[in-house]
């Protein structure tokens, strides 16, 4: 946004403020980062001569026509929610995902209602019952250096390449890996073999190795085909998710030709803004980890003559959102989301200049559960036994299940409409819906025998129900040993004035529903890397994350929770349910919790293999979920519905309720006088009848 423009409205009046208009047109969890520094010079907007037969490079970009549109555009991030990893098929993280989607150009993408769209795949079918996807790569798609010069050719090897990368453990290291070992033939197999090799012995498989045992094949240059173990009638959904990106195949060989297979394998996982291969619609220019990075148009890529983008597109990192608030005020930011505190000045003053310019933004595609960790160390490294053998009791979980009157939290997100915020299942509502038209958790609901949200007090809260269980717990806990009351360790972010006053405000709502005698947060923090500093070590009780939807079928939700499970995210790295046996065989703090998680596990295997009918598919995924929440495995928080002041209209964004689409910053509509709520009120308006150019 412009400053001059920002400080005129600072002085309108609200009844000089103009309704925009809209124009026809074609969305977590908190994460640290390492705290290094990535350096090298930006790379000019123009491209220098390429090798690469055929490749051209265009020399303009389409930006949206209107005299008010943003053509630089600037936003911003905490800190707490800086890049760890800009390699797509390794990260698995949505604060990684929100850079690497500008970067990185996957088989489908989405459009603003969700739906699929052609990407690097221009069209795609499948065979009558959907156990073979075959997608039909464009033939003017090209990887381009750091410099923005085209290197080679996108084809059906680079796919190849990079399920091979994804499935290879000593590649990959096991991430993005759930989805296709579940899904395409041999993956598992693959994987398994990888596991059991030497380094040696792993990296020197070659990709006609790989085929040898995995469904995937290249019937032509620009044709990759998947074989599934099952019928997948939602399968292309996957196309949108890293774990079926290409690989740059002619930069590994590069690479490998430098140095060694091992070397090359750590400096393509590792990889810096400087020496990785791009494919997407932007290229990052500069990189200052925990300051400022700067994304600007990849002129080789295929869609430039599609979508419209930014001349640049820079965030700046900032340590909380009232920072954020300083800098849209000043004009330096063109989109910030609002504090409770921001927020409740804004709403209660009329007067103020930015009260017609409240907005609410839409639902993200994250559902966010306070997740337990079952065998916690303390910070000398020995198990936690207090908490370890507390969270084992179901009674202990079932208090804070009923106990918890989160609304006060939830004003942290949405002062206005907290209870909006109010999440009681495990998957994500508008992601699936049954043949009738039913979302599946309602499905979820009924077997819970959950009351309707009704925005005056939360749904699940029952204090009677609470106090029976924390009574019953602490009988059984204090035969066990446990002393009350149990600490639960919460890390946040050091330095975040933002992350203290929620987790001050959640020890209150803690200390209010349960009672000091019972259990007491504990607020701790880390200095950069919540990854690194706090969850290998296994210091945090609990942790808030959300999860969005990779693809569009509940065993993506419901998988990262099964026991036993090399591969299930949450149950390795935040419940670390699969440790829980102890080291050298020793016995586990509950032979209850292990039989409660096994029956999780079969219900949710049981629901996987019903193929055929998708109904009843989803019925019994919503017991498996009616299940795991009615033992207190891991608690629903909330949904992120916050309120923003903003030049950026929504409603144009690529919305799609699963896969890593949604932060593209393509097709976005922008006006440097920022909207008002009557835009963003005719712009929803016009979103639910699906015909956004309505909207004026």
């Amino acid at each position: 946004m412009k400053n001059s423009v920002k400080r005129l409205l600072a002085l309108a009046t609200a009844s000089a403020m103009l309704v925009g208009s809209l124009s026809a047109c074609g969305g977590s969890s908190d994460s640290g980062t390492d705290d290094t520094t990535s350096g090298g010079s930006s790379a000019s907007s123009e491209s220098g001569d390429s090798s690469v037969s055929g490749a051209v490079a265009v020399s303009t970009v389409n930006m949206d026509d209107s005299a008010d549109a943003i053509e630089d555009l600037v936003l911003y991030e905490t800190t707490a929610r800086e890049v760890e990893s800009l390699n797509v098929l390794y990260s698995q993280s949505a604060t990684d995902f929100y850079v690497s989607t500008n970067l990185q150009d996957g088989l489908l993408t989405n459009d603003e209602y969700g739906n699929l769209k052609a990407n690097l795949a221009e069209s795609w079918e499948h065979n009558d019952d959907s156990t073979v996807w075959t997608f039909y790569l464009r033939q003017d798609a090209y990887w381009v250096d750091s410099n923005g010069d085209a290197q080679a050719q996108i084809t059906a090897e680079d796919f190849v390449t990079g399920l091979e990368w994804v499935l290879n453990a000593y590649k990959n290291e096991a991430s993005n890996t759930s989805m296709p070992i579940e899904m395409i033939a041999g993956a598992s197999e693959y994987y398994e073999m990888t596991a059991a090799m030497t380094e040696e012995e792993a990296l020197a498989l070659t990709n006609e190795d790989f085929m040898e045992v995995v469904g995937i094949s290249t019937p032509d240059e620009f044709t990759v085909e998947y074989t599934l173990l099952a019928s997948k009638t939602y399968f292309d959904t996957v196309a949108t998710y890293a774990c079926l990106y290409p690989a740059p195949t002619a930069l590994l060989e590069q690479l490998t030709e430098e140095s060694d297979v091992a070397t090359a394998v750590e400096t393509f996982r590792s990889c810096t803004y400087t020496n990785m291969w791009y494919s997407g619609p932007y290229i990052l220019t500069y990189f200052v980890s925990k300051s400022e990075k700067v994304f600007e148009p990849n002129l080789y890529w295929w869609g430039n003559d599609e979508y419209t983008r930014f001349n640049s597109v820079t965030v700046k990192m900032v340590d909380d959102m009232d920072v954020a608030f300083t800098l849209y005020e000043s004009g330096d930011i063109d989109q910030v989301t609002l504090s409770e505190s921001n927020l409740t000045i804004i709403y209660n003053n009329e007067s103020n200049q930015w009260y017609d310019y409240l907005t609410e933004q839409q639902p993200t595609k994250y559902s966010y559960q306070f997740h337990l960790c079952y065998n916690k160390n303390t910070e000398d490294g020995e198990p936690d036994t207090n908490w370890n053998t507390a969270v084992a009791n179901e009674n202990f979980r079932l208090a804070l299940y009923y106990g918890l009157d989160l609304t006060n939290y939830y004003k942290r997100t949405n002062a206005i409409n907290p209870l909006k915020c109010e999440n009681n299942f495990y998957t994500m509502s508008g992601l699936i819906y049954t043949s009738d038209g039913t979302d599946y958790t309602t499905l979820v609901k009924d077997l819970l025998g959950l009351g309707d949200y009704n925005g005056e007090s939360m749904v699940r809260l029952d204090t009677t129900l609470a106090e029976q269980y924390k009574e019953a717990a602490m009988e059984e806990l204090s035969a066990l040993g446990v002393t009350f009351p149990v600490e639960i360790d919460y890390y946040i972010a050091s330095g975040s004035s933002t992350a203290q006053d929620s987790a001050d405000v959640l020890a209150d709502a803690i200390s209010d529903g349960l009672g000091d005698d019972f259990v007491v947060l504990n607020i701790k923090t880390y200095v950069s890397s919540l990854s690194t500093e706090v969850r290998t070590p296994k210091l945090a009780s609990i942790y808030t994350n959300g999860w969005g939807a990779d693809y569009g079928d509940p065993q993506n939700y419901l998988g990262q929770e099964t026991f036993g499970n090399d591969n299930a995210y949450y149950s390795v790295y935040y419940s670390c349910i699969n440790d829980f046996y102890g080291e050298d065989g020793e016995e586990p703090y509950s032979e209850e919790l292990i039989a409660t998680y096994e029956e999780y596990t079969a219900l949710v295997e049981a629901a996987d293999a019903i193929v055929d009918d998708l109904d009843a598919r989803y019925a019994a995924y919503a017991e498996a979920e009616a299940y795991l929440l009615e033992h207190a495995l891991v608690i629903p928080c909330n949904y992120s519905i916050s309120w923003q002041l903003t030049c950026v209209n929504d409603y144009s964004k690529i919305n799609a309720m699963y896969g890593i689409q949604n932060n593209r910053y393509l097709n976005w509509e922008t006006n440097a006088n920022g909207y008002t709520t009557a835009d963003y009120e005719a712009f929803a308006a016009a979103y639910a009848t699906g015909n956004t150019s309505e909207a004026e």
